[in-house]
């Protein structure tokens, strides 16, 4: 168990310096320290998600009874990948810093100008996704290895297909770093955003409800009655944020494409002249992507 955890301490920050040095060293590329800090934080999320939907793919596949079977898989993808919340905390800062200082944003009055003031902003601006990666750790990881007692491997697995819907928010939010707002890919990303992320983090809850109503021969509306009181705490808790993001990028999916179906575009002056305002007085995109500020910009276009 403790070989797991310390593969997955160096399995991730390692991707991410690797990834990162790539960057910054492939004759054609050699980007700066910035971007490749933000790209390579992107790539490493994308790769856990792409492991875990895998992985989730192959527990729920094999678990023919939801309750009782069990899959080596579960509690061992669980172990690795609880490095990755930690790691990402940091990760998500380092995207913030950088973002700080690109041009443009040093002149901004309300940028941190120094590396406490910064993580204070950044704890403040990201403090639910902080918030989410450090429940994830102290709570759902001693819960789903040790108190489940082997039980729910199928729901397990269920949960960890949510993660499908994080390559499509990475792509995004590369696109936006890149000023790709106007472009075809970033409208079918958008919309695939969308889709990917109510089905696999909205109408995951209530899947797993009908999926044991299923199994226990009772009506759905009677589900929460009959599971303990700690199973609807639990999903309600872990649905709250969902429900809180996926509204931020319906917000910003409207605004992208309605706002592109009004606009005629006749020239690349008018999109120059409406982002070049922001870029300069705006405060950097929130590493997340989903608060309030930040959402409806990413998946926007002029």
């Amino acid at each position: 168990m403790l070989t797991i955890l310390a593969a997955g301490s160096v399995f991730f920050p390692g991707l991410f310096l690797l990834s990162k040095q790539c960057l910054k060293s492939i004759p054609a590329l050699r980007w700066s320290e910035g971007d490749a800090v933000i790209v390579s934080a992107r790539l490493v999320s994308s790769i856990q998600a792409v492991m875990a939907s895998s992985a989730g793919y192959i527990i729920a596949s094999s678990c023919e009874d939801i309750l009782e079977d069990q899959h080596w898989l579960t509690s061992s993808y669980i172990m690795f990948a609880v490095p990755y919340f930690v790691y990402d905390i940091y990760a998500m800062f380092m995207c913030y810093w950088y973002k700080l200082r690109v041009k443009g944003h040093e002149e901004a009055s309300a940028a941190p100008q120094h590396m406490s003031t910064a993580l204070t902003s950044y704890l403040r601006r990201e403090f639910l996704m902080v918030l989410h990666h450090v429940v994830m750790v102290t709570v759902c990881f001693p819960v789903s290895v040790f108190w489940r007692q082997g039980k729910g491997d199928y729901f397990q697995g269920v949960m960890f297909m949510a993660e499908l819907s994080t390559p499509s928010v990475c792509l995004g939010k590369i696109l936006i770093q890149y000023k790709q707002q106007h472009t075809l890919l970033h409208k079918v990303n958008g919309a695939l955003m969308l889709i990917t992320f109510f089905i696999c983090r909205v109408l995951l809850f209530p899947y797993l409800y009908y999926a044991y109503g299923r199994y226990a021969s009772i009506p759905f509306h009677m589900v929460p009655l009959s599971v303990p009181w700690h199973c609807n705490l639990g999903a309600g808790l872990l649905m709250a944020p969902q429900l809180y993001w996926f509204s931020l990028i319906c917000r910003g999916a409207l605004r992208l494409f309605t706002g592109s179906s009004r606009s005629q575009r006749p020239g690349a002056t008018t999109g120059a002249a409406k982002e070049g305002p922001t870029d300069g007085n705006a405060l950097p995109q929130p590493a997340n992507g989903y608060s309030t500020c930040a959402s409806e910009p990413e998946l926007a276009t002029h």
